[in-house]
């Protein structure tokens, strides 16, 4: 008879039969079900001897286990279930969370004991790939051996390299065990074992060596040592050569303790031989030294511990030799932080001292704050949110220089706000607030010789609504449009803060104003820097644009616009009425292509302050390129600079085998091409190569040209396409 689907449902009589951790050890009874591959398979049963057989092409289904064939035969005793495939055979399955493909010509499967058998078969389970004459096993224990039997790591069906043995013992996910093995190199044995034994699970111990050519470095190889101790702790020590440099290297490690936390350690020594190749005017050592640690506990009742200590004896031992973290964080802090949070409550404990006396820092000493998150007061339309907290504090200039002061502050502040709706649609929140402030007498401060307490008073509204018109029969191949819906979101949000008894002039400034080339919150308690606050009567105008259509079955914005500005109605001494407008845009004309735009245009004096744009386009897997500029006004760069920097990225495939990577950063305010970086790779089979040169172009001291080589199994990659700009720190030397 033709079928599409048929389950054959094994009763609680049978169930007893199957083994424990099957179907059976639930309760429930183990289903087979068996589907024709296009729909207009074949089935036979016959009840009498409990068989049923199925051909032009079947899928049969069983405890998680996929099997494919052309002809699939089922036999039921009174004890057994048996499957018989023939023909394109393919089993997948999933043993503990590790996926397995078995392909062959024949295969024999036990259902009820959870033997397998197969002739002239393949396995695949990344990195490891396994070909037989005969492969049997036992499911419930996930042990396989195969005679006549090779393993490799190239995925072709004509491998570069593999091992050949007599017989090999599979534990997928876990080891591999051969009998007389044989390495290959193509067709030619290179080596012979009695017995061949890989682990593939992670490695306990291992070596990764990067080598190559800095001009700030000379030759240098940089060398780490991997210790996985248990899947709970792995340590780490580098041993770092340097030709102009000297040695370099230190231990790691890595932990997880569980319901107790994760972190890790690192510290980090060298002996420099020429510490000012690169220190410029900053003064730096021989003997360098950097100490890293790092810890994070959380639990299921909200509350957080966060720990963290940074310790170095120069301001550029991060830049020197660990680049990459440099570029994310060329300050890193010291600090230790518990908060607890409830539903509407938070209590934060942070303590944040000075370790490295060359670094600008805000001592914590400590510093306590509960915070009342935004909620509703009892069964009123009013919400509540406040923050009150007191600390220690003491300003560090660091090398900038300065005065070093400190004492304790105690603040709190609370705020009522009433939201609702006008008309159906426009939003509305009137808020009203207050703030008292204590300072104690400040040491190290001559102009405030006193404690002082400061009361101010906020109030203000915000407005905002949002309207939307839809073209469903929109359509448009160049901008791959499948409709169009068009949302406007206008909205104002108005500040009142009367004079302050006391001006920011006549208070210590531990949290004070930052400049930024973006807009600050104008409202509490967004705005924090606490120490500042100063007289305000000011509206900020904001206007979202998005258009919206679907792509692939799933929305996805078009075009996200955002314009915003503040009208000062009193400015202060040294503000104008309006400070600048600001947009913000992501353009994605295409799926594969996506234009992003930040500017800053000064209305008062009509220049542009700030501009950067970028356009990446990614059309397809085979090439990728971005092009980018980034401008910044000089009378607003804090060095009196300024920037006009062009850069852009290519990555080109040129086929299976070859590719090539190059970044360009070009300095268009005094013609300086600061950075190229080219890159090629090449597909070795089972290796991956990669050659990378870079060059900069230093305006103080000698030019910085690298140059590295490196290579990666394909089955156990080190490094990821295009890591050599992201994490460029253990490619280039430092």
């Amino acid at each position: 008879m033709k079928f599409k689907r048929f389950q054959w449902l094994l009763l609680a009589t049978l169930c007893s039969v199957v083994r424990a951790g099957d179907a059976a050890a639930t309760g429930e009874p183990a289903l087979v079900t068996i589907d024709a591959a296009d729909g207009s398979g074949e089935l036979e049963m016959d009840f009498g001897s409990g068989t049923a057989t199925a051909t032009n092409g079947v899928i049969v289904r069983y405890l998680g286990t996929t099997l494919r064939a052309q002809t699939v035969r089922l036999v039921r005793t009174d004890s057994e279930i048996e499957v018989e495939a023939d023909g394109q055979v393919e089993v997948e399955s999933d043993q503990a969370g590790r996926g397995q493909a078995w392909r062959g010509d024949g295969a024999r499967y036990n259902l009820t004991r959870g033997t397998f058998t197969a002739r002239n078969f393949r396995i695949g389970q990344r990195p490891f790939f396994a070909s037989a004459t005969e492969v049997s096993g036992i499911r419930t224990n996930g042990i396989y051996s195969a005679s006549d039997a090779f393993i490799t790591t190239d995925d072709l069906a004509e491998p570069g390299h593999r091992v050949r043995a007599s017989r090999i013992e599979i534990e997928p996910g876990r080891r591999i065990e051969a009998r007389n093995a044989v390495l290959y190199a193509g067709s030619i044995p290179v080596f012979y074992w009695p017995v061949y034994r890989r682990n593939l699970q992670t490695h306990d111990h291992f070596w990764t060596v990067t080598p190559g050519f800095r001009s700030v470095f000379g030759a240098f190889s940089l060398n780490r040592y991997h210790w996985n101790v248990s899947t709970n702790l792995a340590l780490t020590f580098d041993a770092d050569v340097r030709q102009r440099r000297g040695l370099a290297g230190g231990p790691g490690m890595a932990y997880d303790l569980g319901k107790l936390g994760v972190g890790e350690a690192r510290l980090y020594l060298a002996r420099d031989e020429d510490p000012f190749r690169t220190a410029l005017m900053i003064p730096v050592r021989e003997d360098r030294r950097l100490f890293s640690f790092r810890h994070i506990y959380t639990n299921a009742s909200g509350l957080t511990v966060k720990g963290r200590v940074e310790e170095q004896n120069d301001a550029l031992v991060y830049r020197d030799f660990f680049e990459g973290e440099f570029r994310r964080d060329p300050q890193p802090r010291t600090f230790g932080e518990i908060n607890q949070a409830w539903r509407n409550w938070s209590l934060d404990l942070l303590v944040q001292p000075q370790v490295n006396p060359f670094f600008q820092t805000i001592e914590r000493l400590p510093d306590i704050k509960l915070t009342g998150l935004r909620q509703e007061l009892g069964e009123s339309p009013l919400y509540y949110e406040g923050e009150s907290s007191f600390a220690h504090l003491r300003f560090r200039p660091g090398m900038l220089g300065g005065f070093d002061y400190g004492g304790i502050r105690a603040d709190s502040y609370h705020q009522v706000t009433l939201p609702v709706n006008w008309f159906g649609w426009l939003n509305v929140a009137p808020r009203v607030g207050g703030r008292v402030t204590y300072y104690g007498e400040p040491d190290g401060l001559d102009t405030i010789t006193r404690d002082e307490t400061r009361a101010l008073f906020n109030t203000g509204v915000e407005m905002n609504f949002k309207a939307s018109r839809t073209w469903a029969s929109t359509r448009s191949r160049l901008f791959d449009l499948e409709g169009l819906r068009h949302i406007m979101e206008p909205g104002l949000n108005y500040v009142f803060v009367p004079d302050p008894a006391l001006s920011p002039g006549n208070l210590p400034q531990y949290d004070f104003e930052f400049i930024t080339p973006r807009l600050l919150p104008i409202d509490f308690p967004d705005y924090n820097a606490i120490d500042s606050i100063d007289s305000r009567n000011v509206i900020r105008w904001s206007l979202r644009n998005r258009l919206q259509t679907r792509r692939a079955g799933q929305p996805d914005d078009v075009l996200n616009w955002a314009l915003y500005t503040d009208w000062r109605l009193n400015p202060r001494p040294g503000q104008t009425t309006f400070p600048e407008l600001f947009s913000d845009m992501d353009f994605a004309p295409r799926r594969w292509a996506l234009f992003t735009s930040q500017v800053r245009y000064d209305i008062n004096q009509s220049f542009w302050r700030e501009a950067n744009h970028r356009l990446t386009l990614q059309p397809g897997e085979r090439w990728a390129i971005t092009f980018g500029h980034r401008y910044l006004r000089t009378d607003f760069d804090s060095y009196g600079l300024g920037n006009n920097l062009l850069y852009t990225s290519l990555h080109y495939r040129l086929d299976e085998n070859w590719g090539f990577r190059t970044v360009h950063q070009f300095e268009a305010r005094d013609g300086v091409l600061e950075e190229q970086h080219y890159t090629i790779y090449r597909d070795l089979r089972s290796i991956t190569a990669a050659l990378g040169v870079r060059l900069r172009e230093n305006r103080q001291g000698v030019d910085d040209w690298a140059i590295v080589l490196t290579f990666q199994l394909k089955a156990f990659p080190r490094f990821k396409l295009g890591q050599d700009q992201d994490v460029p720190d253990r490619l280039f030397g430092g």
